[in-house]
């Protein structure tokens, strides 16, 4: 992609919604020995399309860089794991999904959703690039297919009777740089009569409630309704239910068909999404360069309570080596000096360290040994599920600190 044009349309980009700075890679962790050295630093500046309104970064780093091998396996939380066998049993209802269909998964990750289809006996195909997650995956005996998505292998697949009933995409849209040929292959591998999910973080949630730690080089546009419905449109496939859910800090789970299937009509909901945005003011500039401002107040109030909480000699970790938690950490300039240690479940992470704060990751139960004043939740969007978990802290006072959307102590 040009850095200057729209991945969508080609506009030119000359409108900044918001400026990170120039950081590592999100899940860039490092081993000890790694440490020392250089780390490869890019600009995470994000745009305003003035046209289409797609909002996006640039490509610095291609997918196959970024998720040949990556760190993020979805089965480690519990609540992502509910959500997804909630959803197989919700969707295979609704659509009458059985044994004679065939539902793919691309950026299925370790088989965490699939696997609930498989239970059922509805055969499964999972598309995942990251060669690392996808033998997890494996090992659970869902079949998949190591390659990226695009049009390319729609084709092949549909050569080899493949084409799918159900496509499912959960949290994938925003890691397609050409979105363009990612939509087309879409439209390609879906059946005449088959229905796509696709689940992605809301903008309007990301501005409403301040979430600029979702924005990270793996993350290269951020949706609203109105313009993903544009995108869509001109591959001629048709938005026709649209779901507010939580996840994510609050994404929008769309239900598309082709054009001209007209078993599925057109529902309320879309209309009412597209309102609720025009209201909040998406269908308007103005909104998107102010929120910069309000992220950098944001920030100073981050830096705020770090810098008081050493100054009154008081042990902070972090739960969760999230990618969020990266982008939050390195833009407000938090590093050792303030966090002893982050913990994670993940054994992939165990032992490495931060990009660019190099802290290290220890496992949780390290925060039993250490028992910090504070447990700053890095992953917020999941911070029910971890204050239950960690509800031992409070036997010698813990607290535990969410930074978004505003740095609180509960």
């Amino acid at each position: 992609m040009d850095s200057c044009k729209c991945r969508f349309c080609g506009s030119v980009l000359n409108k900044i919604f918001l400026d990170l700075g120039i950081t590592p890679l999100s899940n860039s962790f490092l081993h000890v020995q790694d440490i020392q050295k250089p780390e490869k630093k890019y600009p995470l500046k994000v745009y305003l399309c003035g046209n289409c309104f797609l909002v996006q970064i640039p490509e610095f780093q291609t997918p196959s860089e970024i998720f040949r091998e990556y760190a993020y396996f979805s089965s480690y939380s519990e609540s992502w794991l509910k959500h997804a066998e909630n959803y197989t049993n919700n969707i295979t209802e609704k659509y009458q999904i059985n044994n004679n269909h065939l539902v793919i998964e691309i950026a299925s990750n370790d088989g965490y959703l699939l696997q609930f289809f498989k239970k059922k006996k509805i055969p499964v195909l999972g598309i995942e690039p990251a060669e690392n997650v996808a033998k997890a995956a494996k090992e659970k005996g869902i079949e998949t297919v190591v390659e990226f998505f695009g049009e390319e292998l729609a084709k092949k697949l549909v050569e080899e009777n493949k084409r799918a009933d159900l496509i499912i995409g959960n949290n994938v849209l925003a890691h397609v740089p050409n979105i363009n040929d990612f939509v087309k292959g879409l439209s390609v591998l879906l059946k005449n009569e088959g229905i796509i999910t696709l689940e992605f973080p809301h903008l309007l949630q990301l501005v409403k409630n301040k979430q600029f730690d979702t924005i990270y080089h793996e993350h290269f546009s951020y949706f609203s309704l109105f313009s993903v419905k544009k995108i869509f449109e001109y591959f001629k496939l048709i938005i026709f239910d649209v779901e507010q859910i939580p996840t994510h800090g609050g994404s929008i789970r769309i239900h598309v068909k082709h054009k001209e299937n007209e078993m599925m009509k057109i529902g309320t909901s879309v209309n009412k999404i597209l309102e609720l945005e025009k209201n909040f003011g998406l269908f308007n500039q103005d909104i998107y360069l102010k929120f910069s401002k309000d992220i950098e107040l944001l920030k100073q109030q981050i830096q705020l309570f770090f810098n008081n909480a050493k100054k009154n000699m008081k042990k902070i970790v972090c739960y969760g080596a999230a990618a969020k938690g990266n982008t939050m950490l390195n833009y407000c300039k938090i590093g050792k000096q303030h966090i002893d240690f982050v913990v994670d479940k993940n054994p992939y992470k165990k032992g490495l360290y931060l990009p660019e704060s190099h802290i290290p990751i220890k496992d949780p139960k390290e925060i039993l040994n250490e028992k910090p004043d504070y447990v700053v939740i890095l992953p917020w969007n999941i911070k029910n599920e971890i204050m239950n978990e960690l509800s031992y802290i409070r036997e010698w006072g813990g607290k535990f600190v969410v930074p978004i959307p505003e740095i609180s102590i509960e």
